[in-house]
């Protein structure tokens, strides 16, 4: 019974940190996503991870996998700051391969073939809502 209770606790509190990490995600990634693409050699990675992430057919685990890296890269505090030259994505970087190497079953060729174009047209391609 009390396993039951503790199971129960922890699964309102996951999905409360997934709601709140997705609002942050939500409202942040594009804008900073162009704003850093071009100093980013994993923009390519970071886009399909968003794509993967809004992509109804995602399981919930990956999906929450994703937004927790996602809203890492989203959060302006770091372990490292984003603006210190050179250095400031390597945390970020360090954190989305960790989440796409967890998930990479669900990372499709179509999450990379849209990433690819949003990076050639310098902004989202059917951005969408986060699903839950």
């Amino acid at each position: 019974m009390v396993l039951r209770s503790e199971q129960a606790l922890a699964a309102t509190a996951s999905a409360a940190e997934f709601a709140k990490n997705s609002r942050i995600v939500a409202q942040g990634f594009w804008r900073k996503f162009a704003k850093f693409a071009r100093q980013l050699p994993f923009a390519e990675e970071l886009a399909a991870a968003w794509f993967c992430a809004t992509d109804p057919s995602t399981p919930a685990t990956a999906k929450g996998i994703l937004i927790g890296a996602l809203a890492y890269f989203v959060l302006p505090l770091d372990a490292v700051p984003d603006f210190i030259a050179g250095i400031g994505f390597t945390d970020d970087a360090a954190v989305l391969a960790l989440a796409i190497r967890t998930v990479s079953r669900h990372m499709k060729p179509e999450h990379y073939a849209r990433a690819r174009a949003a990076l050639g047209h310098g902004g989202p391609v059917l951005e969408g809502p986060l699903e839950q």
